[in-house]
């Protein structure tokens, strides 16, 4: 058992192997009716930032943006399916100010993410093709570049006659801007793959799945996020990924960890004074985001930032498509946009060496995002959002559900604010987690400022007493000074808070010992949403109701493109056929006459029964892996519904993660390659009866609603006969329901062990979080609340509570307080009962 020392200080193969397929795809381009007037179109229905009738497709297992960038005055977009190393049907497109669109006869397909703008040649690259000033486009064909394109750089020597491509599989190519003649650096391991090898293998670099590329200080970087093998594809904690460097000569290895964007201030034009310019660089491994930065002189540096989301984690590498850092500002206002790990951040576009202050947080999202650019004053996100194949992300809580008929995502337009307006900006991450340390030798910076509420965790898992120093950089200017001093013993612990008023942009630690040890930092700002929220959500049913028409939702395959809605009506304990509806790009809902899909979908895409468990404690979840968990609870009506199959609890409605719509809260659920329930996300609480939901042309779409609600909510779908009807958002509106809340807890008059822990059961995300606890035994009983801040690491003590026979202790706990789990532990056997409420 660890002690306990509290202190609180104030203002002081899956993805990647389908080769074989055909793409054909139809784009789409939306906005909101909040959103910049310039770009609505009239003459067709938009929802929450979505024009529906521009929705991509193809036949492959994924259907995926990999590049949105405004040129010659249209906006150009390429798409891609998951491994198409030679090309396929995918399509190149460019979209008109009106919002028509062109789909471009030169068009090859294939897996690209690339994009570059060559400025002396007025040409934009993006994937194989070279578009000039004029929107005439010429294509380099895969017979002659073969590989899955992820990034462009300016050449080292000759930038204004040539650029580098590379792709994925560590093809680099030298590419003449004017005649498009091709040198091949190194051959792609898609040409060179051996018999039996995966499909990201290849023989140049560590890491696989290539993802950034780019050029400047005489080096050009590439980076790659994955790792290959049957371990990569379980255990998202292995050694994973690579950031290498090339001098045109030789490769030399920077750091081995998981990395995705490479790129600098000149964004998508290069470097304008590429001997000096900063590089800059983010990844991640199991601890935290990883962000590194290029100083002419003196190198590398690196420095870490909490995960908002772990949705992404993996040591594969194939959650996260393609984070970016992209100035969406103006010529005279440049405004740097990040996203990285389900966090929007603005990030200084004068990053570099000794001047690393004004990286901040924004807010959290669930949409998983390509690639995005300012079009016209508003911004544009090339988003992935619903595969056909689900690739690793299957757990029995789905059933035996299947993905969508038909790969499909959409453009998604927001204002140029949105990046603020979305999830609570909750992140954590750690400096050591359960590691060797060395004495007097400082760690690696953790990004300290931009949240109100800040919260580091210390174990000292040595068998001798250390001294821990915790350190800040006040100014992002490399100058550090001490903060606190925090003595453990061994198997000791500690839980500091600081308050915004202990100013500094990155917080280090270092120890006097050399010991064994983890250092966790968790931050949050307050609320600000209330409990649950109607506005845009008004006419979906209350779980109160138990007599409503809803349906089972499923995107329709065989380029039907029409969403297949197998309508269900509820009467208490009865449950009957409605009749079989589709809706189409133009958003209407009319009746068919198909039996046949309409079986299809009853059966198929059935509601599996009992996901979950539900006793007097909590909700328990078992994972696919043994391991037990316990969320809140919401109205007691849920229950009942839940385990009978009446309402969907897990799907996925981004690609490779799910929506887990539990007792009556919204859940961001990571695949279990990525950690699974250890890493679950609250999202927002309700008191809806959502009988399913599913991803559609970029859309998220609920049943459950009263057709009657139609004429006020201009969310709300009313089919032809006025029969059925659907809500039609995005899966970020779900933040608009309003903050997490719940109550239970891991007992309930629960025979308790003495020295057993309870079930951990969860703690962050929500706020006003109280603790009742009582026992049965005739004599004292002291528990001790012990918090996991990480999700896979170390319990911690964090205080021991003496409760007198027949009393009842209450706890509250501090605002600041921030970890994952929480779980307790008796010191005598007794039935116990501990429930915590979250207002």
């Amino acid at each position: 058992m660890f002690k306990i020392k509290k202190v609180v200080l104030g203002s002081v193969a899956i993805k990647d192997v389908f080769i074989v397929g055909i793409v054909c795809v139809v784009i789409g381009f939306g906005c909101d009716s909040g959103s910049n007037a310039s770009l609505v179109s009239n003459s067709h229905p938009s929802i929450s930032g979505i024009y529906p009738h521009l929705a991509y497709y193809n036949e492959e297992g994924e259907c995926g943006t990999g590049a949105v960038v405004p040129w010659a005055d249209k906006l150009w977009v390429v798409t891609y399916g998951p491994h198409f190393p030679f090309g396929s049907s995918d399509k190149l497109y460019e979209i008109n100010p009106d919002l028509s669109f062109t789909t471009r006869e030169e068009s090859i397909g294939g897996t690209p993410a690339n994009r570059m703008i060559h400025k002396e040649s007025e040409q934009l690259f993006i994937g194989p093709y070279a578009i000039d000033k004029a929107g005439e486009v010429r294509t380099i064909s895969y017979e002659t570049m073969p590989g899955r394109h992820t990034g462009n750089a300016r050449h080292l020597t000759d930038p204004a006659n040539k650029i580098y491509y590379g792709t994925m599989e560590e093809g680099f190519y030298e590419v003449d801007v004017d005649n498009l003649e091709t040198k091949t650096l190194h051959v792609d391991g898609n040409v060179t793959r051996k018999e039996g090898e995966m499909a990201q293998e290849a023989e140049l670099l560590l890491g696989a799945h290539g993802k950034g590329l780019y050029s400047g200080q005489g080096v050009m970087v590439y980076s790659n996020n994955g790792e290959t093998g049957q371990e990569a594809l379980e255990d998202f904690s292995i050694e994973a990924g690579a950031l290498y460097e090339w001098d045109g000569a030789d490769w030399h290895l920077i750091r081995r960890n998981q990395f995705v964007e490479v790129t600098g201030p000149g964004g998508i034009y290069g470097n304008p004074n590429p001997e000096t310019d900063p590089i800059w660089a983010t990844g991640w491994d199991h601890k935290s985001v990883i962000l590194g930065v290029r100083d002419a002189d003196e190198g590398w540096e690196f420095f870490r930032i909490p995960k908002a989301s772990h949705s992404y984690d993996g040591a594969h590498g194939w959650n996260t498509e393609w984070p970016r850092i992209r100035d969406v500002g103006t010529e005279e206002a440049p405004d740097y946009l990040m996203t990285m790990h389900g966090m929007f951040w603005k990030f200084p576009e004068t990053f570099q060496k000794g001047q690393t202050a004004g990286l901040r947080p924004r807010s959290a999202y669930l949409k998983v995002i390509g690639d995005f650019t300012r079009w016209q004053d508003g911004l544009v996100f090339g988003c992935d959002d619903s595969a056909q194949r689900e690739f690793l992300n299957k757990r029995s809580a789905k059933g035996n559900i299947e993905g969508p008929g038909q790969s499909n995502s959409n453009l998604w337009f927001t204002d140029m604010d949105m990046p603020d307006k979305l999830g609570p900006a909750t992140a954590n991450g750690a400096l050591w987690l359960e590691e060797q340390v060395r004495a007097n030798e400082p760690s690696e910076p953790m990004l300290f400022s931009g949240w109100q509420e800040k919260n580091v965790w210390l174990q000292n898992q040595g068998d001798k007493a250390v001294n821990f120093t915790l350190e800040i950089d006040r100014s992002g200017n490399g100058e550090w000074e001490e903060l606190e001093q925090v003595s453990l013993d061994g198997a000791e612990s500690s839980w500091l808070s600081f308050d915004q008023e202990t100013a500094g942009e990155w917080i280090r630690v270092q120890s006097d010992a050399a010991t064994r040890a983890t250092v966790h930092l968790a931050f949050s700002n307050p609320e600000s949403r209330s409990a649950y929220q109607k506005d845009i959500f008004q006419g979906i049913h209350s779980i109160e109701e138990d007599e409503f028409t809803g349906g089972l939702l499923y995107g329709l395959g065989d380029n039907r493109r029409k969403l297949g809605i197998a309508a269900r009506r509820y009467q208490g304990e009865s449950t009957e056929n409605a009749g079989y509806y589709e809706m189409d790009e133009k958003l209407q809902l009319v009746k068919v006459n198909d039996s046949e899909t309409e079986a299809f979908i009853n059966e198929g895409f059935a509601i599996p029964e009992n996901v979950f468990e539900v006793d007097e404690a909590s909700v328990l979840i078992k994972d696919d892996q043994g391991r037990r968990w316990r969320l809140p609870k919401g109205e007691a009506a849920f229950t009942d519904p839940s385990l009978k199959g009446k309402l969907r609890i897990a799907r996925e409605v981004a690609t490779e993660r799910d929506l887990f719509n539990c007792h009556g809260t919204f859940y961001e659920l990571p695949a279990e390659n990525a950690d699974g329930f250890a890493k679950i996300r609250p999202v927002a609480s309700h008191t809806l009866r959502i009988n399913d939901y599913a991803s559609y042309r970029g859309m998220l779409l609920l049943t459950g609603v009263d057709p009657e609600a139609a004429a006020t909510n201009e969310h709300i779908i009313l089919s032809e006969d006025g029969e059925l009807a659907v809500w039609a958002g995005v899966i970020d509106d779900l933040w608009k329901l309003g903050k997490p809340v719940g109550k239970g807890g891991p007992w309930a008059g629960t025979a308790v062990e003495a020295g057993v822990p309870s079930d951990p059961y969860l703690f962050a995300f929500y706020d006003q979080r109280k603790l009742e606890l009582q026992h049965d035994a005739s004599e004292e009983v002291t528990f001790t609340i012990q918090f996991e801040p990480i999700g896979h690491g170390p319990w911690m003590d964090w205080k021991e509570v003496t409760v007198a026979p027949g009393q009842t202790h209450m706890e509250t706990f501090p605002e600041e307080l921030e970890a994952r789990w929480v779980r307790l532990a008796a010191n005598n056997k007794c039935t116990a009962t501990a429930l915590f409420t979250y207002e």
